[in-house]
């Protein structure tokens, strides 16, 4: 099992970030467009809940195209959630979102448990490219991010 830890402080209140975050209409604006990810799950805008399935194609590997099911499989409203692949390309992927407001607005935390399929191959796969991959992912979220909230505008 691995894990991904990550945290950013936003300059926004809380309402604001727990806004952009729980609508999946927003991930595709913190992923790199290499990655191709598309929401398919027809979702009226609204916060998400629990039991709440989210389908979604990623071309994480080559540009081959990928199918990802997700659950949201607990919320605290306003606190955090958890996004939990029901099916897709890991063997195990859980990811917990966190929202801390404090005096200078809100720090956010992200961290994602997750495993690959296929054994000793699933972790030469990890050492040799999905390790830096998902960083990546996550630097291009970090700096998105950084821009749409903490970028002051004149």
């Amino acid at each position: 099992m691995y894990r991904l830890y990550r945290e950013q402080h936003l300059n926004c209140d809380i309402e604001t970030a727990w806004k952009f975050f729980s609508s999946p209409h927003n991930l595709s604006e913190i992923t790199p467009k290499s990655m191709n990810f598309v929401v398919l799950s027809d979702i009226q805008d609204g916060s998400i809940f629990e039991g709440m399935e989210i389908d979604y194609t990623v071309s994480p590997v080559l540009g081959i195209p990928m199918k990802w099911k997700t659950i949201i499989s607990q919320v605290k409203e306003g606190r955090n959630f958890t996004d939990f692949q029901k099916e897709g390309p890991y063997k195990y992927w859980n990811h917990l979102h966190e929202f801390i407001p404090d005096e200078n607005g809100v720090l956010m935390k992200d961290t994602v448990y997750y495993q690959l399929p296929l054994g000793i191959f699933g972790r030469i796969a990890h050492s040799l490219f999905v390790k830096e991959k998902l960083r990546g992912i996550f630097d291009f979220r970090y700096k998105v991010l950084n821009e749409l909230f903490n970028h002051k505008h004149n």
